[in-house]
């Protein structure tokens, strides 16, 4: 699984393309945001990648649960978007 990292400067249509390529080839995406910005950001590029796969007749589901990460040796709180075909 592949992990896509999101933070509130992040730009939706760029994240929603990486999303896409990777469900395309396959794979299942783990979207990863800390706080509320990135949170948004995310949920957007979801939304986003949606429609990207549309015309492919691909549709995706969206699985959100809390994750632990580590960041310069601290552990954070995530929320994480599991993203596979449905």
């Amino acid at each position: 699984m592949e992990i896509v990292k999101v933070s509130a400067k992040s730009v939706p249509k760029s994240v929603a393309g990486a999303i896409s390529a990777i469900l395309r080839s396959g794979e299942k995406a783990e979207v990863q945001a800390i706080g509320a910005g990135a949170a948004n950001q995310a949920v957007k590029a979801i939304a986003i990648a949606r429609v990207y796969l549309e015309d492919e007749k691909i549709d995706l589901v969206c699985i959100p649960a809390f994750t632990e990460v580590e960041i310069n040796g601290e552990e954070r709180t995530a929320i994480q978007f599991t993203v596979e075909k449905r």
